[in-house]
């Protein structure tokens, strides 16, 4: 009777208009007031917790690495690399688009995020080469859904800090199902693509591939820093969130320049002696290599008591200088300047550029556009942490009233086992997923699922990972699938239209989702083999 009552009274709230997040907390504190024998103390002890929780800690981090990797400059460069992977296969820009929404999801966790900085630039791409405004928006819209599958995932955070499961643990089960999706995606655009004789670019060469990677690759190696850095022990989830903002400040403000007072000042400049560029693009190579050396050699040594850091330091100190006479020697070649002249014009080049730094060091972490982006990603973080406190409020209260017991208890009693009550689960989720917020709908579902998938056996991260891409699924299944009103914002078509051209790529999902939910390995294979399994209290 009282889960009747609680869950009565937020669907109430939601059908006469209240946000999701005020429609849970108001229902909670109504129910305790009303009907509980719990304090309303206890409404403020939940709230408070909620923003004590270290683990939910990292969601401002993350959404503040993602808006400034949502910069068009970070996107593009995503783009053009796909572009030179898989460009030459038939429908290939429809296919590098999925490619680069996958790479993009590594960066920012956030699928409306994937969708806006990928789908603003790929889906006028691909209308300029022939293909259709519907065909386009609707692949953007189901490959911006892997934003909250590949890891670092802000759902899976929410999962992780909802049900206490190691949130390492949840992103290393997301890396076989989200490159999965990703590929099933792009088969069916492969399989379109030969019975509609969609165009494909021309192959331009691996020196073209190269060049993209090599453009895109400070964006990428936020990749390597965050994974590397969880699972070398370096730092906690939480830690390499802060770590993954850091970065991507730098990288926006001071390596890319995308925005800020360094915007449009490039490295080089075409009065440069050819000399001076072939010793600075040496040097370039050189210190690259060496600061990834170090990230990576400390992740991959960082309890070693052989290998110190001196060690490191010497042998990327050796590796670097001789990438970069490499690189000088066979670029000078043809110059007549030597190897050691080519370097030393080289240095004033840097000296220009650490001068530019320099001065634009405090107008660019204070000017209009950061400002800008960080009051865009605070306002993106207080609204998600208003329904993420207000979903742990009600969690709370399910909890105090023994509502996930009560449920046990009666699915176990009517017979089900672990094959009907994930059918259940998927139903449930893909229902709610229709008409909630991801984040919201997961706080609410997974403590009364939680229990009851214990009791029959099903592995704690494999169910996170099938509530993960339920959420996906219900961002792109009417009436409130975020992605569709995104898409349906970047494109100026009607939300039926968005409907209509997203369908077709969801039952992809659908089949997916099958895969997910009733082949384990898929979600708990790599976390087993590096972490091993989840042991939960």
């Amino acid at each position: 009777m009282e889960a009747l009552i609680l869950f009565g009274l937020v669907l109430t709230l939601l059908f006469i208009g209240l946000p999701v997040g005020i429609s849970l907390g108001l229902s909670s504190i109504l129910f305790i007031t009303f009907f509980s024998h719990d304090s309303l103390s206890s409404v403020a002890i939940s709230l408070f917790g909620a923003g004590q929780h270290y683990t939910l800690l990292a969601i401002p981090f993350f959404i503040l690495a993602s808006s400034f990797m949502s910069t068009g400059g970070v996107a593009k460069r995503l783009i053009n690399f796909a572009i030179a992977s898989v460009g030459h296969f038939r429908g290939g820009l429809a296919m590098a688009s999925v490619l680069a929404c996958m790479m993009f999801a590594a960066l920012s966790g956030s699928s409306p995020a994937t969708v806006v900085a990928i789908g603003t630039i790929a889906i006028a791409g691909m209308r300029q080469v022939g293909y259709s405004k519907e065909f386009a928006s609707g692949i953007i819209a189901n490959a911006g859904t892997l934003g909250i599958l590949i890891p670092p995932s802000i759902v899976m955070v929410v999962y992780a800090a909802a049900t206490d499961v190691s949130v390492g643990r949840m992103f290393l089960a997301g890396v076989i199902p989200g490159l999965m999706a990703g590929g099933m995606l792009m088969l069916a655009i492969y399989v379109v693509a030969r019975v509609k004789n969609l165009p494909a670019e021309e192959w331009k060469g691996f020196g073209n591939l190269v060049r993209g990677g090599k453009d895109a690759g400070w964006g990428l190696f936020l990749i390597v820093i965050i994974m590397g850095g969880i699972y070398g022990g370096a730092f906690t989830p939480t830690e390499a969130a802060v770590v993954a903002a850091v970065y991507s400040i730098f990288i926006a403000l001071f390596v890319y320049r995308d925005m800020g007072p360094l915007k449009g000042q490039t490295w080089t400049n075409d009065s440069d002696a050819p000399a001076a560029r072939v010793g600075f693009n040496g040097t370039v190579y050189g210190v690259s290599f060496f600061l990834v050396w170090e990230i990576m050699s400390f992740f991959a040594f960082a309890g070693s008591e052989t290998v110190t850091a001196g060690t490191r330091a010497i042998i990327g100190l050796v590796l670097g200088a001789a990438l970069a006479l490499f690189y000088v020697s066979k670029r000078g070649a043809k110059l007549e300047d030597g190897l050691v002249s080519c370097i030393a014009q080289g240095m004033p080049i840097w000296g220009r550029n650490f001068s530019l730094m320099a001065r634009g060091f405090f107008p660019a972490l204070f000017g209009d556009e950061t400002r800008k982006t960080m009051m865009e990603g605070t306002k993106t973080t207080i609204m998600l942490m208003f329904i993420i406190a207000n979903a742990l409020l009600f969690a709370h209260t399910l909890s105090a009233e023994r509502i996930p017991q009560a449920i046990t208890e009666w699915m176990l009693g009517v017979g089900f086992n672990w094959f009907t009550f994930l059918i259940a689960v998927n139903v449930l989720l893909l229902i709610g997923g229709q008409f909630m917020e991801p984040s919201g709908l997961l706080v609410i579902v997974a403590p009364v699922v939680f229990p009851i998938a214990m009791e029959l056996g099903v592995d704690p991260i494999h169910l996170g990972i099938i509530m993960v891409v339920n959420m996906e699924i219900g961002m792109i299944t009417p009436p409130i699938g975020l992605n569709l009103f995104v898409t349906s914002g970047i494109t100026g078509m009607s939300l039926a239209r968005v409907v209509k051209a997203a369908m077709p790529f969801v039952a992809v999902l659908f089949v997916f989702l099958i895969l997910v939910t009733y082949i384990p390995a898929l979600s708990t294979a790599l976390p087993y083999a590096i972490m091993g399994p989840e042991i939960v209290q």
